[in-house]
């Protein structure tokens, strides 16, 4: 069982940054891929980023180049530093976990999810 918590949530102006963090419980973080996903009111639940539990990263084409997903397997954390946000980035944004996993772009294959934080960016 793992629990997450993610923090970091605010309002920002396009344009600025923004870093989430997602904390988990548990003493075998390491071996869970670790993914980012956001969901805006009305639309469906979207990847954004993951990192594998090997440390490989993959991202969605719409934040790639803006954000970067890393973890710090000491602290039971992974990260999303977001920059040059733009308004259509406002979401709740929510980490899951997937046990060994590659770092997958589907929702459905992650076992364990946080309660989401809040990102709203104003234009």
């Amino acid at each position: 069982q793992v629990h997450l918590v993610e923090s970091g949530e605010g309002l920002v102006q396009a344009g600025g940054s923004l870093r989430l963090s997602c904390a988990a419980s548990g003493r075998t973080f390491s071996t869970y891929a670790m993914g980012w996903f956001r969901q805006a009111p009305g639309k469906e639940r979207d990847f954004v980023a993951a990192i594998s539990w090997r440390g490989g990263t993959t991202y969605a084409d719409s934040v790639k180049g803006r954000f970067t997903i890393s973890r710090d397997n000491a602290k039971n954390t992974v990260y999303l530093q977001m920059n040059n946000l733009k308004s259509e980035d406002t979401a709740v944004y929510y980490c899951a976990a997937d046990q060994y996993g590659s770092g997958s772009y589907f929702y459905t294959d992650y076992d364990y999810w946080g309660q989401g934080t809040q990102v709203t960016v104003s234009s």
